[in-house]
């Protein structure tokens, strides 16, 4: 059954919505501020979390934001209310709708909370190469998920361009179009880097993503570097990704290998990406990147993927490069539950030749 229009155009009011809905659809003044609206009221105002073991080494506080406490598990929940919202917003999206979309699986997963709780209909064209679990939870929301072979982006048959026909071929129906659409930036440059100003005090020296589309490491770097140029933006790169040598040395090269980490790494730089402010590049390996994904679990309690524990390694290197006494953001993505039988399994860890990354007292963690 459609959603009444009402329920609709509740969307259509300025962004500050995420933090005012609370106090002002609820109707109650009884009710406290951090009582939240229904799903999207879940998205963003994470926790910032200090990672107290893993900074104890580096002589630096290394913050990060906990991603998985948005209401769809991960970072991706913010780009993907506002490429929806903009799409109501500009009257594209209609009552009864279809908002479709490709990606690797999170921004997928985030966009179809959203369209069950604005009442829209969701299609996600999704690489054959991305964790069952991601799938399986698609499909569980509801979305209608066609796999497609892994191709590259100049290739037709790309997952992004099969989205995009599909929505051109069908009224009332959006592409949204996360790679390119500076909606999913807008995301970041309203919520993300705000959060971390104001939670921080300002006292933030860098801040580290992995990259896919760019949305959060270019919409965090616009925001702080208006409140201080002195802050550092650090892109990290999974292996393989073209991204650290176009920085580093102006070339869209890819480094050495494949990374096993989903949804970061790029072959292009996205229209999100373009004119970000980036400061500097960092290389990461998997072997590094699945170190850090098993000491977060051990030492810190977090079960999450391997982009956090790039993201997280990354924090490390940023530290190690600034020196003692800095502040270094950073975000945990997702949880690692989506990644059970890849990351945690002993089987695939082997397969992809990254047992070895692990120390003796991670294997417990192993199935």
């Amino acid at each position: 059954m459609a959603a009444p229009m009402s329920r609709i155009l509740l969307f259509s009011s300025d962004l500050r919505f995420l933090y005012s809905l609370p106090r002002t659809i609820i109707g109650s003044r009884n009710f406290s501020k951090d009582v939240r609206n229904g799903f999207t009221g879940m998205v963003g105002r994470t926790p910032l979390v200090e990672l107290p073991r893993i900074s104890k080494g580096t002589g630096c506080k290394i913050l990060a934001k906990a991603e998985f406490a948005n209401g769809g598990g991960s970072v991706k929940d913010r780009a993907a209310l506002f490429l929806v919202k903009q799409g109501v917003e500009n009257g594209s999206l209609r009552e009864s709708g279809t908002v479709v979309e490709g990606t690797a699986g999170n921004t997928g997963i985030g966009i179809a909370h959203i369209c069950n709780a604005m009442g829209f209909k969701c299609i996600i064209f999704m690489p054959d190469n991305q964790s069952q679990e991601k799938v399986s939870a698609l499909t569980t929301l509801g979305a209608t998920v066609h796999q497609v072979p892994v191709v590259p982006f100049d290739d037709p048959n790309n997952y992004n361009h099969q989205a995009r026909r599909y929505a051109e071929e069908r009224d009332n129906t959006i592409w949204t179009n996360q790679f390119d659409n500076r909606a999913n930036r807008q995301a970041h440059i309203e919520t993300t880097g705000p959060e971390i100003w104001q939670e921080t005090g300002g006292e933030v020296n860098a801040v580290v993503f992995g990259t896919g589309t760019g949305g959060t490491l270019s919409g965090v770097g616009a925001y702080l570097k208006e409140k201080n140029q002195s802050i550092q933006v650090i892109l990290a790169d999974p292996q393989g990704s073209v991204l650290y040598n176009y920085y580093k040395h102006g070339k869209l090269e890819r480094t050495e290998g494949s990374s096993i980490t989903e949804g970061i790494g790029q072959g292009r730089v996205t229209e999100n990406l373009k004119d970000a402010p980036i400061d500097d590049a960092l290389a990461i390996l998997d072997v590094d990147a699945v170190n850090m994904t098993f000491r977060l679990l051990e030492e810190e309690g977090f079960l999450v993927g391997a982009s956090t524990g790039l993201n997280v390694s990354a924090a490390v290197q940023t530290a190690e490069l600034l020196g003692p006494g800095h502040t270094i953001v950073t975000c945990l993505c997702d949880s690692g539950q989506r990644y059970y039988n890849r990351l945690f399994s002993k089987a695939w860890m082997e397969s992809k030749g990254l047992l070895d990354a692990l120390s003796e007292s991670h294997m417990k963690f192993l199935h």
